[in-house]
């Protein structure tokens, strides 16, 4: 990327001298799953401070209705859940994180067991295990039906908070990574931080973590909360971070597409249970698309609907739950969404319709969460780990979440040593300097920004118009006329938005998604190819020549690729 894209490395005009001082061992910014346990290994060796953009009930995490995908049960395997991870993520997966993280899965389930977490059972006291998209085996434990994310985010909330030596500050918005300069391999010492009440602070941090969790709100049509607005992928990009794997953009299939309702999301394991896509005539199409119908990947699942809807003249794709027994004690929280707009799932066809759901590309991590910024790790959502490839299996993303958060938390402590960077590249000029061992003041960090002469957008316009030029031309079916012009909207709106000081956080959010959506565009144009979540409808084959990761780093208008890890 290239013009004022590049240029902006800090959103605000700051000295750090001048500005309310906090030290911590370690930093991390955001308070999903991935975040949380991180904050609890990383409280095992040092002080800890979790910065939560909205309250704890408001993350990703929380609002998670499906599972955790684990072999725990003595009929499945660790080897098959590795395999079916592999087969979705169409080529891309980087093999030794797919052994890592999925490995470990039932060792995380015994742990938040022994923590206090609650998971649905059978009346002979056996975990109940669900199936979805793309599991060969029923591998999916979930609590209150479809709450699990509620009840996962209780209990590491709980057992955050009893840490000692962890600090949650909650609504507090992480503007920008704070580096001693802005030449690639300056290390992160922190984050500048904005709080409702305090304003804005400098958190002083050995090592820090993000685990911002996604970008949905980069679409009109999504399942995220409104407080995902890729905060993290742009901080990380302005800090210097590599980017990968950008394209990779997972919609869920299935949400309830009413006028006036939100696009609230129906839970995979409806499908898992019996559930069948309907078209409007009431054909059962999936059974013709792929030899696991509904559950198919939700890639195959996502495009075989919008295809489907093309077809019938925009007409709704319809979602049979009628043979679902029991519906309303087993998915609670959906049988409550759907009574409020009058729908019987036991004799009622649900409308659903594709939304934005998850963000496969991010910073590029290696094993422990590290990033090639020297001190700042990765985790969750925000991260690329090599996990997914070019599309998540469902529910291995709580998976991703808890083992790479313990595996960065429990990493960080390689900074606590003075004069230590990143143990791969040896030591960063100045890294004692600036942090040492104790409480020292940093050396000063100075942001200066030109007023900016250019005349101003309305920023709900901007964002406004941002989802639906995403959705429209960057969703599920790309061609290069719809990405090209993607760009060159984002473009114009990024001259009008990206040079201006703004003092709030919807101003902070609209620039970070100008940012994180200016790189999805470019990624998804240079891939030409069609793979995993990725359909370009002009380039409808996969391409082995582009069967890499491709990264993303500023200052660079190119990607530079890297093998798949194999």
């Amino acid at each position: 990327m290239d013009g004022q894209f590049d240029q902006r490395r800090y959103l605000i005009p700051f000295r750090s001298s001048l500005l309310p001082a906090i030290f911590t061992d370690t930093l991390v910014i955001g308070a999903g799953v991935a975040g949380l346990r991180a904050a609890i290994a990383a409280a095992s060796h040092g002080e800890v401070i979790v910065l939560s953009k909205g309250d704890l009930r408001s993350t990703n995490t929380a609002w998670a209705q499906g599972g955790i995908a684990s072999a725990v049960s003595p009929r499945d395997t660790v080897d098959s859940h590795i395999e079916d991870t592999l087969a979705a993520g169409a080529g891309l997966c980087d093999v030794d994180a797919v052994r890592t993280i999925v490995g470990a899965g039932p060792r995380h389930m015994t742990e938040l067991l022994g923590w206090g977490m609650q998971l649905d059972r059978n009346p002979q006291g056996e975990i109940l295990l669900g199936r979805e998209g793309g599991h060969a085996a029923s591998r999916i434990v979930h609590s209150n039906g479809d709450a699990t994310g509620a009840e996962l985010q209780r209990v590491l909330e709980q057992h955050t908070r009893a840490a000692a030596g962890v600090r949650i500050f909650e609504k507090c918005f992480a503007l920008d990574l704070i580096t001693p300069s802005n030449e690639p391999g300056s290390p992160v010492m922190g984050a500048i931080t904005h709080h409702p009440k305090y304003g804005l602070q400098v958190i002083w941090a050995k090592a820090t973590i993000l685990a911002s969790g996604g970008a949905g709100m980069l679409y009109r049509e999504t399942t995220n909360p409104t407080l995902a607005t890729a905060d993290g992928i742009a901080m990380a990009y302005r800090a210097g971070a590599t980017l990968a794997d950008m394209a990779f953009v997972q919609f869920h299939p299935t949400t309830l597409y009413l006028a006036g309702a939100s696009r609230s999301l129906i839970t995979e394991a409806i499908r898992g249970a019996g559930a069948h896509l309907l078209d409007a005539s009431g054909h059962r199409f999936m059974v013709e698309v792929h030899p696991m119908a509904e559950l198919a990947p939700r890639d195959v699942v996502s495009q075989a609907i919008v295809r489907q809807i093309a077809k019938q003249g925009g007409q709704n794709v319809l979602l049979d739950c009628r043979a679902i027994e029991g519906f309303g004690s087993r998915f609670p929280g959906i049988a409550a969404l759907l009574k409020r707009f009058e729908l019987e799932p036991a004799k009622d066809l649900i409308p659903v319709h594709p939304a934005m759901h998850y963000m496969v590309g991010g910073v590029r991590t290696d094993a422990a969460g590290r990033s090639d910024v020297p001190g700042l790790y990765v985790v969750g959502e925000a991260a690329s780990t090599g996990l997914h490839g070019a599309n998540r299996l469902a529910s291995n993303s709580l998976l991703e979440g808890l083992v790479m958060g313990e595996i960065a938390g429990r990493a960080c402590l390689e900074m606590r040593q003075p004069g230590t960077a990143d143990p791969s590249a040896g030591p960063a000029p100045g890294w004692a300097a600036v942090i040492g061992g104790g409480r020292a003041a940093p050396v000063p960090i100075i942001s200066d920004i030109r007023p900016s002469e250019r005349g101003e957008l309305d920023l709900t316009d901007v964002r406004s118009s941002l989802r639906s030029a995403m959705w429209r031309n960057v969703g599920i079916e790309r061609t290069a006329a719809k990405l090209a012009g993607a760009s060159e909207m984002i473009d114009f709106w990024a001259r009008y938005t990206l040079d201006k000081i703004f003092d709030d956080v919807s101003g902070w959010e609209t620039q970070n998604m100008l940012v994180a959506a200016a790189l999805v565009a470019k990624a998804a144009e240079w891939r030409r190819e069609s793979r995993g979540c990725h359909l370009r409808l002009d380039f409808p084959e996969q391409d082995a020549s582009r069967c890499v990761h491709d990264l993303w780093r500023r200052g660079r208008e190119a990607p530079a690729t890297m093998p798949v890890r194999t």
